[in-house]
């Protein structure tokens, strides 16, 4: 595996004729927990949908892997989990899984394998309209795990959820981090922030830090992370 899972250099999005990424430039180092954080139409998802190959993009590099974003061979190996539940609220838990084992090729022991390693034993056979905000989210959080992706990228997995819930999230997040996989997740929720071994910082399409935890509490002198990123930006003049 690369020392870097995810590599960009000058990226470009426009929308509607408004740029939406703002030359762009990071790295995602393979094996951590990277957090993108930032209020609500910053350009998150776009550069989400951009690392993933599902973006149009104006110009810069996107390099996944060691190879462009996008391409055939990332399929098998970069997990994609939307705001929007990616699974079928008609069927179970088991149904939606065999359906999404069948359209990636394993079998049905890998199904068992990740009901269990997302916290769903017991659960295979409710039907998805019948669970609640946290469970859905670990249906297609187990959809995109199928097929043991290397890179999982997850958008604002747990907006909605009350604090417990999304406690148990992060401990899902992490033991897949020790596995060795490469977790990118989006939120606007700045108490999770302390979460993340890396963040990344957006404001208005710019990425405004790359730093730890850590790093951004030593810079602005805060303890809060949320009230630090505030002061990111009153020093960056984006305020």
């Amino acid at each position: 595996m690369p020392d870097r899972a995810v590599e960009i250099e000058g990226l470009e999005v426009i929308r509607g004729g408004n740029p939406v990424i703002r030359s762009i430039s990071l790295e995602v180092d393979a094996g951590s927990v990277t957090g993108l954080l930032g209020p609500s139409g910053c350009g998150k998802t776009t550069l989400m949908r951009s690392i993933v190959g599902a973006q149009i993009v104006a110009g810069g590099r996107v390099s996944v892997l060691g190879r462009p974003a996008g391409v055939s061979e990332l399929r098998s190996e970069v997990g994609y989990v939307t705001q929007a539940p990616s699974v079928y609220r008609d069927l179970t838990v088991r149904e939606n899984l065999d359906y999404f084992a069948h359209v990636v090729g394993v079998g049905s022991g890998r199904v068992t394998e990740t009901v269990e390693a997302v916290g769903l034993g017991g659960y295979e056979g409710r039907i998805v309209a019948s669970l609640s905000g946290g469970e859905t989210a670990r249906v297609s959080l187990a959809s995109a795990l199928l097929n043991r992706p290397r890179l999982l990228v997850l958008d604002e997995p747990t907006v909605g959820l009350d604090p417990l819930l999304r406690s148990d999230l992060w401990r899902d997040f992490h033991r897949l981090a020790e596995a060795g996989t490469t977790l990118l997740i989006s939120s606007h929720v700045m108490d999770e922030a302390g979460e993340c071994d890396q963040l990344l910082l957006m404001r208005e399409g710019r990425l405004l830090r790359h730093c730890t935890p850590d790093q951004l509490r030593r810079e602005t002198g805060e303890r809060d992370l949320g009230r630090a990123f505030l002061e990111v930006i009153e020093r960056t003049g984006d305020a």
